[in-house]
């Protein structure tokens, strides 16, 4: 068995990813068309190469399918319940930065913080008969954040289109997203709260602690992360 490094399958971060571990000497190829998922690896042996989309690469990390992989913080921690049991960040790459944040309309003078958005959520509900509704794609991540902080009175709602828009289209309230510039935040006339930075996210490579190593495979690992850490 091959150790099997799982990289994002186009856009950006397949092409950062691959000019990341090219700068340290281990060559990442696409071959055949790009509708093919199929790639080499060149400058290390017993290392395949899977191609994958970023939001597929946790679960297979977790479930011990490959044995490194690239993508996010953000959708490490949002798609893995005990996300630290199962997997291990190994190096940051220091591009695809984003951070999730939570963002009301700037017509909300009133509401800067979380706490205001707990008291604005109350008293939402005590006007319309039900819950602000916030839309994002990270359940996990957000219920977390404002039950840690006391945040009562909401609904997450999902949202797996422009979560920026849903405010406009009247589908939610608030939003809970990432972001990396905020103008599109701004285009939609949205604010972040002053401390609803939820997560900082960027590119990781990450080593699966569920997958099982033999002793070629352990040692190709070894040689892998030294060579790029």
């Amino acid at each position: 068995m091959t150790l099997k490094l799982g990289v994002p399958s186009k856009g950006r971060l397949m092409e950062k990813t691959f000019e990341w571990f090219g700068a340290r000497g281990v060559s990442l190829q696409r071959t055949g068309s790009d509708r093919e998922y199929a790639g080499k690896v060149e400058g290390i042996e017993d290392v395949s190469l899977v191609l994958l989309s970023a939001g597929e690469i946790p679960r297979e990390l977790s479930a011990g399918r490959i044995h490194l992989g690239v993508t996010g913080t953000d959708l490490v921690q949002e798609k893995l319940a005990l996300w630290d049991q199962l997997v291990e960040p190994l190096e940051e790459l220091n591009f695809g930065h984003a951070d999730l944040i939570i963002a009301v309309p700037q017509a909300w003078v009133d509401v800067d913080t979380l706490d205001d958005l707990d008291a604005a959520a109350a008293a939402f509900r005590a006007e319309h008969g039900f819950r602000l509704r916030i839309a994002t794609k990270y359940h996990r991540l957000v219920r977390e954040f404002l039950r840690t902080h006391g945040v009562a009175d909401y609904a997450l709602v999902d949202s797996q289109g422009a979560t920026e828009g849903t405010v406009l289209n009247e589908t939610a309230e608030a939003i809970a997203d990432i972001t990396s510039s905020g103008e599109t935040l701004r285009a939609n006339h949205l604010k972040i709260l002053s401390d609803g930075l939820i997560l900082q996210s960027q590119a990781t490579l990450w080593r699966s602690r569920m997958a099982p190593l033999e002793d070629h495979s352990r040692k190709a690992l070894k040689s892998l992360i030294a060579q790029l850490t």
